[in-house]
């Protein structure tokens, strides 16, 4: 069976060109960083050299760049960084309802120890609104962190404006750009923002290895961890070597090709919502309709759950998922998608979609050649779509004859 990959937002391969800078450094180059001798001198080049192409990927110094294991290390480290050493000057949090858990979660840890939160709304398209962070913010607030794009709908979110806002306010701003990086342009001076997450396993590198820019002068209490001297005192820990090697050659062919890719990926994107929208009534995109990230393509079905048909698609050869990789286990629809407004019952009929590098439009034929199916046999067997058919029937005698009924709404 030919197996197609469309789960990108949760996870790439490692490209060859990353797996082959990082080899060796697993073998040949295998010392110690902090070691004095040669074998240790090698590899704390190659680290420094790593840190100078994660700096110029996204507009920053070298050594405002911090290695961490990933994603969620980052967060946990902005967010408690700067609650913990700004403590005495206020205790006032503001994040958006659409986080991911590494953000969220890590916010109300902090409501247990003192510190208040606001959890901004958002529209029915997953955006928040500039005029909701100007009005949450107060005199004790000192740290606003929100996304830069959500992995569950693809919304990019206005972070240069809000991040303008709470500059002026003189409130440090975080977001978490590991949906990002590599899909839209990542500055952080164009953006504004004094700490910004990335993650390698995003953009065809490793798991287990990620990033967190630290603007300098930005006020923050280094390291979570007690131990040694590593990345300036601000995160001890031996380095991940060939980890912090490859995502550097990642983070390098990342911006060397963000003029192609994404453009190439957007027309897959678009191709696939179209065919999506006009060949299987009764659903919706879901996500901002212009502002969202070129690969990613997400919508709910009604009257299915996601999980009948992520199983019914994985046995014909589509990996696909039903919003954060991270939650897959858990039963509860996607807070995401019910702080958009969508309804319980809808939510849970939600698939996402991400597109990668190595996808082709025969992909999306062959994916339309399933889909469809797929769907119509699930709703066979669904008693919401039955009662939904009864419905229809009590008001409209001839809706099984016309595909112009009311099931088209």
């Amino acid at each position: 069976m030919q197996r197609v990959y469309f789960d990108h937002s949760a996870t790439t391969p490692v490209r060859p060109e990353v797996f082959e800078e990082m080899q060796k450094y697993l073998t040949d180059y295998f010392g110690n960083p902090t070691s004095l001798h040669y074998f240790g001198r090698v590899v704390r080049k190659a680290i420094e050299e790593a840190r100078e192409k994660v700096a110029r990927a996204i507009g920053a110094q070298p050594n405002e760049i911090v290695f961490t294991s990933g994603g969620t290390e980052s967060d946990n480290m902005a967010i408690h960084g700067v609650a913990m050493i700004n403590k005495n000057r206020g205790n006032h949090i503001i994040t958006s309802a659409v986080e991911h858990h590494a953000v969220l979660n890590t916010v109300k840890s902090l409501s247990k120890q003192g510190f208040t939160i606001t959890i901004l709304p958002v529209d029915k398209h997953g955006m928040v609104d500039v005029d909701d962070l100007a009005n949450a913010i107060t005199d004790k607030t000192i740290l606003v962190t929100i996304m830069h794009a959500n992995n569950e709908m693809g919304t990019i979110q206005p972070i240069k404006e809000l991040a303008a806002l709470a500059k002026s306010k003189g409130i440090t701003f975080h977001t978490d750009a590991v949906q990002t990086l590599g899909k839209i342009p990542v500055d952080v001076n164009e953006l504004g923002v004094d700490l910004l997450t990335i993650s390698g396993h995003k953009i065809y590198g490793p798991k287990g290895i990620g990033a967190l820019y630290i603007r300098k002068g930005t006020r923050w209490r280094q390291s979570l961890f007690h131990g040694g001297a590593q990345e300036k005192l601000r995160r001890s820990g031996t380095e991940n070597v060939p980890g912090i090697v490859a995502m550097g050659k990642a983070c390098e062919l990342a911006v060397q090709e963000l003029d192609q890719e994404p453009a190439y990926l957007k027309g897959l994107r678009d191709k696939l919502i179209k065919e999506v929208m006009d060949r299987i009534p009764h659903t919706r995109v879901t996500g901002h309709p212009t502002m969202r990230l070129p690969n990613h393509a997400s919508f709910t079905f009604e009257f299915i759950e996601g999980e009948s048909m992520l199983l019914s698609l994985d046995m014909k050869g589509f990996a696909a998922s039903s919003g954060s990789a991270c939650t897959s286990g858990s039963l509860e629809p996607s807070h995401v998608l019910l702080s958009m407004g969508i309804p319980h019952e809808l939510a849970h009929g939600s698939i996402r979609i991400t597109l990668g590098r190595d996808n082709k439009p025969e992909d999306i034929d062959s994916f339309m050649e399933v889909m469809p199916p797929i769907v119509e046999r699930l709703r066979a067997m669904s008693p919401l779509d039955q009662e939904n058919e009864f419905a229809i029937e009590s008001d409209c005698v001839s809706c099984k004859a016309s595909d112009t009924c009311q099931r088209q709404v």
